[in-house]
């Protein structure tokens, strides 16, 4: 199992990531673009943890650049890297398509327990898939969505979890919370949440059942 957790309290709130939870993971298209462009594979994943805190991807998901400056930016860190990338196609590669099966677990999750989304972005959320209105129809089941862009920080700084403890009135021991990324996870962790890593919607649904005690869909 993929959950990491400690004793705590009672779950009161479920949080979820969103790109790579709701919708398909951007690795994948980060690996396609990468046979397509002649790169090294996970060249990209390798980039964008590198100076994870302060490289063009940091910058971008705390509003600190718009996107034409991320992309002279992203560009030029693969140039120092070695190789020569495409920053707008890059950031085309998180366009996900949505997994149903995480939304209508979401659904029967929000009638019991807080709610809301964590997200490191860029702009819209509706920009993160294909579908427009079902992000939309997505971003109303959330009691609230919390966005690195519109705060100036994000995951995994421990003040993104803070404040979202904070405005949900919960305690992080309180919480489960769900992400594709070990790095955004642990600090959650080390606050008391119990954590879940996702890797498919089959695997990290049996895991949120877990949590939670009884089944999600």
């Amino acid at each position: 199992m993929n959950i990491q957790s400690r004793p705590r309290n009672p779950v009161r709130a479920v949080l979820w990531d969103f790109g790579g939870v709701f919708t398909t993971s951007p690795f994948e298209a980060f690996n396609r673009y990468e046979t397509e462009a002649n790169l090294p594979r996970d060249f990209i994943r390798t980039l964008n943890s590198t100076n994870s805190a302060s490289n063009a991807w940091a910058k971008l998901e705390r509003g600190e650049v718009n996107i034409p400056q991320f992309c002279k930016i992203f560009e030029t860190e693969a140039q120092e890297a070695g190789q020569t990338v495409d920053g707008a196609t890059v950031l085309n590669c998180i366009r996900g398509e949505l997994r149903q099966e995480m939304v209508d677990a979401l659904g029967i999750v929000s009638k019991r327990y807080k709610t809301a989304c964590l997200t490191n972005n860029f702009g819209s959320l509706e920009n993160a898939s294909p579908n427009t209105h079902a992000i939309k129809e997505v971003m109303k089941l959330f009691d609230m969505v919390i966005e690195s862009s519109k705060l100036g920080f994000r995951k995994p700084e421990i003040r993104f979890y803070q404040h979202s403890c904070e405005l949900l009135g919960i305690k992080p021991s309180e919480a489960v919370f769900l992400d594709d990324l070990g790095i955004n996870l642990k600090p959650a962790r080390e606050m008391g949440m119990q954590t879940i890593k996702v890797l498919s919607p089959a695997q990290a649904l049996n895991d949120l059942n877990s949590c939670l005690g009884h089944s999600v869909g």
